[in-house]
């Protein structure tokens, strides 16, 4: 299937912001993932542009986005509250640019863990679920689960997808906290897998196939969102 361009839109958070974003509708699509980036490369990143290409294949659209700093080509992240504004945000803009799609919201490390605190904080309209590709639970080599408190603050369906070699989530950690979240939650783990879901050359499966099964198992999960 032809890669289908992305368009470059943009909006506005608050009164003083503008940010930059991609979208990316394939004319099948049923529901739009709002996806954020991670803390330390922006929307342009070739994992980011690897997860929207593989979604457009299998039906699904999505509005990657930069948070400010990253847009204005700072290292040092945006407070929670500016972060959260950005992301409903871009909520905001994915159903106006796609009126009709079922949203989906989410991302990869920082960018997953802002959304779901916006979500905590107040429900995005029309968000029907979260998906968090390597949801950091704790700093590296600080395992804990207090970053998971407001995440039981959260009504609608999650997913976990995430290597069992994420220094940023203990295995035992995360599988804990997804059983105390209940049927709500839903953890895909994807053996020897890092937080960027490389695997070691050792392993028998590659970082194309990683990358494969985890397209599979978030697009399966979105369409089950959309009915």
């Amino acid at each position: 299937m032809t890669a289908i361009r992305p368009k470059a839109v943009s909006f506005a958070v608050g009164d003083k912001r503008t940010v930059s974003g991609l979208l990316i509708a394939p004319s099948q699509a049923r529901a739009c993932y709002v996806l954020a980036h991670g803390a330390g490369a922006g929307m342009t990143h070739p994992f980011m542009a690897a997860i929207a290409d593989g979604l457009a294949e299998r039906g699904v659209a999505t509005l990657r986005y930069q948070f400010p700093y990253m847009e204005q080509g700072s290292k040092r992240p945006d407070t929670p509250k500016v972060a959260q504004a950005t992301v409903r945000a871009a909520v905001l803009a994915a159903s106006n640019l796609v009126p009709g799609l079922i949203l989906v919201a989410g991302g990869k490390s920082y960018g997953g863990r802002m959304t779901a605190q916006a979500e905590a904080t107040s429900p995005l309209p029309g968000v029907l679920g979260l998906a968090f590709l390597g949801f950091p639970l704790h700093p590296a080599g600080k395992p804990s689960d207090e970053r998971a408190l407001h995440l039981f603050q959260i009504t609608i369906p999650m997913l976990f997808l995430q290597g069992t070699r994420d220094a940023l989530a203990d295995t035992k950690l995360l599988e804990r906290l997804v059983r105390k979240l209940g049927a709500k939650a839903t953890l895909r783990l994807f053996q020897e897998a890092d937080h960027s879901f490389h695997v070691p050359a050792r392993s028998e499966g590659t970082d194309a196939v990683v990358r494969s099964e985890l397209l599979d198992d978030l697009a399966a999960w979105i369409g089950k969102l959309s009915g």
